[in-house]
């Protein structure tokens, strides 16, 4: 089993920034990442980490605005976001999973490809 712990979230005014934090409770080489998601939407995407290569996987809404991050040491990884927008507003959930295909991807796209679960951190990002 791997639990996952998150903290970072709150709330801040468009153009501010924040930082999320995913502490896993041991070392994993997967992807280890963010979806979000608002009441009566899918779940979606943001940024993932490959722990076995370093590559990272952007969702195009938060390309150049959202770096994500490790802490090898730590088995912890970063959410940093960056020139906020209300649109940006939502309950953010850490999620680990395997990479796929031959070059080891992380998939965006595909929830049910992520079997770990952080309990969920709000992000309200005000007007």
């Amino acid at each position: 089993q791997l639990q996952l712990v998150e903290s970072g979230g709150g709330s801040v005014q468009a153009g501010g920034s924040l930082r999320l934090s995913c502490a896993a409770s041991r070392a994993n080489v997967n992807c280890m990442g963010w979806f979000r998601q608002v009441p009566g939407k899918e779940r979606e995407g943001v940024a993932f980490f490959y722990t076995g290569n370093g590559n990272t996987y952007y969702a195009d809404s938060v390309k150049g605005r959202f770096t994500i991050s490790e802490d090898n040491a730590k088995n912890t990884v970063y959410l940093q976001m960056n020139s906020l927008t209300p649109e940006d507003t939502a309950m953010y959930y850490c999620a680990v999973g395997p990479p796929r295909g031959s070059w080891y991807r992380c998939p965006l796209d595909d929830v049910g490809n992520y079997n770990y679960w952080g309990q969920g951190t709000q992000v309200t990002v005000s007007s």
